[in-house]
C-alpha cells in the first residue's frame, strides 16, 4: 500500500519542483495533464507509481468509479478533501469517452468471470499461474512481491521479495517452487512458502538488468529472457551456473519463452517482425521472419498439435506459424490495427487473447476449427479497466486472466467447458 504520508512527501516535492521545472527545457514524456484545481495533487500522488498518459489515454470515468478505480491503487480515506479534490479533477478532466472503443463480437460461447482481489493495493498484480494443489500464484510486480491465492476460500498471502526485484513474472518449476524475475535488479529467483525465505541469483553481465519472462525443461533447467538487454539466459539451479547470449539482431527485444512439445525452445521479438529458435543446449539462436510492417510480438502459445500461435502486437493481428512447413497466416484481430494483442493461450479447440489497445480491454476468442472471432470486455468489480499481460490455463480446463490495474485475478470459466469441482 501506498501510505498517505508518502503520499503527501510526493506532492511537497512535486510542488516544490514546479518553478525549476518551468525553466528547464521541456522533456519529452507522456503529454501534460489539463489545467485545473488537483492537477498538481494528480501528478504528485498518481506518476508516483505510473506515467500520466494511463490517466489520458482512458476510456474515463465518472467520478464514483474513479474513487473505485483509485482506491485499488492508493488508500486516501485519512484524507478526504485530497481525495475529493482529486476526483473532482478525474471527473471533470477525463468523463468517460469512446476514442478507444472495441468492435465486441458476439457469438455462441457463454463465460463466467470469477473475480478475486488482491489485498496490497497498488501492486500490479499479473501473471496468475495454478499450482498442483489449486491454489494461484501472482507477480505483484509495483508491489515487489509474488503471492499465493487460495481460489477455496478467497484468502491470499503475499511474500516480499529482495529491494528493487519488481517482478515481471512468476512461474512454477517441475517442483512447483515458485520462481520470480528480477526485472529491475538483474537477478532471478525462488521462493520456500514455509520460511518466506528466497533463494536469489545474480546475473554476471552488469548489462543483463531486466530479467523478463521465466520457463522451466523437464530437468528444472530455467531460461528466460531480457527485453531491453535483447539476451537469453539459462540457469542450472543446481550447480548456479549462468549462461547468457546475445541476440544478433539489435532491438530484437527478447520477451515471451516457450517450450514446444519436441523440445525446443522459442522466444517471441517484441521490437522486429520475427520468432526466435533456440538450442535449449547450446543458446544458439535461429530467426524465423514473419510478414513485415508494424509486425511485433509479445506473446505466443503452442497448441498440442504443435502449432505456434503469435500475437502480432505491432500490426494487430492473431498469426499461425507452421514450425515444420513454415507456413505463416495472420487474421486480423477484430478492433484492427490499433489493437494491440497481447497475452495469448491455446485453450479447448480456441485461441484466446486480448486488446490491449481498446478500452476496455477486451478477451477474443478465435475457434480454430471455424476461423471464427467472438469477444467480451473484461470487467473489474464495476470498471473497465485493464490490462492482461500474460494468460494461463487451469487443470480444470479454464483460463487464468488478470487486471493489473485493479489487483484483480480472473478466471474465466467456459460454459460449455468440462470443469472439475475444485
Amino acid at each position: 500500500m501506498i501510505a498517505i504520508a508518502r503520499a503527501i512527501l510526493v506532492i511537497a516535492v512535486t510542488l516544490a519542483a514546479i518553478e525549476v521545472q518551468a525553466q528547464a527545457p521541456a522533456a519529452k514524456g507522456p503529454p501534460p495533464l489539463p489545467d485545473g484545481k488537483g492537477k498538481p495533487l494528480v501528478e504528485g500522488i498518481c506518476s508516483a507509481c505510473h506515467a500520466t498518459n494511463l490517466i489520458t489515454n482512458s476510456s474515463g470515468y465518472t467520478r464514483e468509479h474513479w474513487k473505485e478505480l483509485t482506491g485499488y491503487m492508493i488508500d486516501l480515506s485519512n484524507n478526504k478533501a485530497a481525495q475529493d479534490e482529486i476526483l473532482d479533477y478525474l471527473a471533470a478532466k477525463f468523463p468517460p469517452n469512446t476514442r478507444r472503443t472495441p468492435k465486441l463480437v458476439p457469438g455462441k460461447m457463454e463465460v463466467a468471470f470469477k473475480e478475486w482481489v488482491m489485498p496490497r493495493l497498488g501492486q500490479r498484480t499479473r501473471d496468475p499461474v495454478q499450482a498442483a494443489d489449486g491454489t494461484i500464484w501472482y507477480a505483484g510486480q509495483f508491489g515487489n512481491l509474488i503471492g499465493r491465492l487460495d481460489p477455496k476460500t478467497g484468502e491470499a498471502k503475499e511474500y516480499d521479495l529482495p529491494p528493487n526485484s519488481m517482478p515481471h513474472t512468476v512461474n512454477l518449476d517441475p517442483k512447483g517452487r515458485p520462481w520470480f524475475s528480477g526485472n529491475k535488479n538483474g537477478s532471478i529467483g525462488w521462493l520456500d512458502p514455509a520460511t518466506g525465505k528466497t533463494t536469489v541469483y545474480k546475473m554476471p553481465d552488469p548489462e543483463a538488468v531486466d530479467v523478463h519472462t521465466i520457463t522451466f525443461d523437464k530437468k528444472g533447467i530455467v531460461y528466460f529472457t531480457f527485453q531491453w538487454a535483447n539476451m537469453i539466459g539459462r540457469l542450472n539451479p543446481d550447480s548456479g551456473d549462468i549462461k547468457l547470449v546475445k541476440v544478433a539482431a539489435e532491438r530484437s527485444q527478447p520477451y515471451d519463452i516457450k517450450f514446444d512439445n519436441e523440445g525446443t525452445l522459442w522466444v517471441s521479438c517484441n521490437a522486429r517482425p520475427c520468432l526466435l529458435k533456440v538450442n535449449p543446449d547450446t543458446l544458439d539462436i535461429t530467426e524465423v521472419k514473419l510478414p513485415a510492417g508494424a509486425t511485433t510480438v509479445r506473446r505466443f502459445d503452442v497448441a498440442p498439435d504443435g502449432i505456434i500461435w503469435y500475437v502480432n502486437s505491432g500490426g494487430g493481428r492473431l498469426g499461425r506459424f507452421n514450425p515444420k512447413t513454415g507456413d505463416i497466416t495472420e487474421y486480423e484481430s477484430p478492433s484492427g490495427p490499433r489493437s494491440h494483442p497481447y497475452g495469448i493461450i491455446v485453450l479447448d479447440g480456441g485461441v484466446w487473447y486480448n486488446e490491449s489497445g481498446m478500452r476496455p480491454d477486451p478477451l477474443v476468442r478465435f475457434d480454430i476449427a471455424t476461423e471464427k472471432f467472438q469477444s467480451w470486455a473484461i470487467k473489474s468489480g464495476n470498471v473497465y479497466a485493464g490490462i492482461l499481460r500474460n494468460a494461463r490455463k487451469t487443470r480444470q480446463g479454464t483460463l487464468l486472466i488478470h487486471q493489473t490495474a485493479t489487483n484483480r485475478i480472473i478466471e474465466v470459466i467456459p460454459k460449455n467447458a468440462r470443469v472439475a469441482q475444485r
